[in-house]
């Protein structure tokens, strides 16, 4: 079984119930990281929604395989509708893609697909929160917090740095979301949206679901967040150092500037961009003391500073890989 138009096969597949019964799918990217990914699937098949779902686990490493190996035992250890898929192009964006058009094209009755990392754990009341909050508000999109779990000796004011605290902190609607690692998108939106629905040239330099999420606020899509729909995402000490995270601010602005070209080509779009990006670096000095004041984090004053370099390096075209793809690495 193949997805139409892309180079995606099933490698394993297991069915408790009718296709046409399931409502929601969980999908699930894997990249070389079988361990974790057997403890995010204990999290997932424990969940209990009040409607039926599926897990598809997409494996991104059609060399390696581990992932698909990992998921393939445990699935049939237990009572469970799961894929096990192969996206044989690599990158994030092709992983999503893959097990978002073969959830559509497997369950004909789906209302939802919920998205999760293969570093998280996700919390006991994750996939009913998400779809609660989604019933609740009548959005069409709903993300939740990514928490951060250090690992051992890291101090834990790091989190309070903003590239690990939560776009928003209250149940609701928002404007926008810009993670898909936590996220629930409903039928509507994958039917509306072109495919592929993440660009893949976005894949190795980070940024497919803000930009997938900008256009559907054009196509009038809503949002929502889910406080209590949590999962707990591990990171690893390499991810805790200054370099990294200094990687990471400047990636934040790299790509804010990349999607703001987007929304705005050509000339007019172009200076109107690197006038805001001129601003947000002369304001950096006042926006970080207030951060620092507030975090009690030194490191943490630098961020605006650092998001305002990213995105005028974008701008100039010199943004180096160092700095597009810290995340996950």
């Amino acid at each position: 079984m193949t997805v139409p138009g892309q180079d995606v096969s099933v490698f394993h597949q297991i069915a408790a119930d009718a296709p046409d019964s399931i409502e929601y799918v969980v999908t699930l990217p894997t990249f070389r990281r079988p361990e974790h990914l057997i403890d995010t699937l204990k999290t997932i098949v424990s969940q209990r929604p009040d409607a039926p779902f599926a897990v598809v686990v997409m494996e991104n490493d059609a060399e390696g395989m581990a992932g698909a190996n990992a998921a393939k035992q445990f699935l049939s250890e237990h009572r469970a509708n799961a894929l096990v898929i192969v996206a044989h192009q690599r990158g994030n964006c092709h992983a999503y893609n893959a097990g978002w058009a073969m959830a559509l094209s497997t369950y004909p009755n789906l209302r939802g697909i919920a998205v999760i990392d293969d570093d998280e754990i996700a919390s006991p009341e994750w996939l009913n929160s998400l779809i609660s909050v989604q019933k609740q508000t009548g959005t069409a999109i709903v993300g939740g917090p990514q928490l951060p779990v250090l690992e051992d000796r890291t101090p834990n004011i790091i989190k309070k740095h903003p590239v690990f605290t939560p776009h928003y902190d209250t149940t609701g609607p928002v404007p926008i979301l810009y993670s898909s690692g936590n996220v629930l998108i409903t039928r509507d939106v994958l039917r509306s949206m072109p495919q592929p629905f993440l660009d893949p040239s976005f894949n190795f330099i980070g940024g497919g679901d803000s930009d997938f999420y900008r256009r559907c606020r054009e196509r009038n899509f809503s949002f929502a967040w889910a406080t209590e729909a949590w999962v707990a995402e591990s990171i690893p000490a390499r991810r805790t150092e200054s370099s990294w995270i200094r990687a990471r601010s400047l990636r934040n602005g790299a790509i804010s500037a990349l999607l703001e070209h987007r929304a705005n080509p050509g000339l007019a779009g172009r200076l109107k961009t690197l006038a805001k990006s001129l601003a947000l670096l002369a304001i950096s000095p006042w926006r970080g003391a207030s951060l620092w004041r507030r975090t009690g984090l030194p490191s943490a004053g630098l961020y605006h500073f650092y998001v305002a370099i990213g995105r005028l390096m974008m701008e100039v075209g010199i943004v180096n890989e160092q700095y597009r793809n810290p995340e996950k690495n």
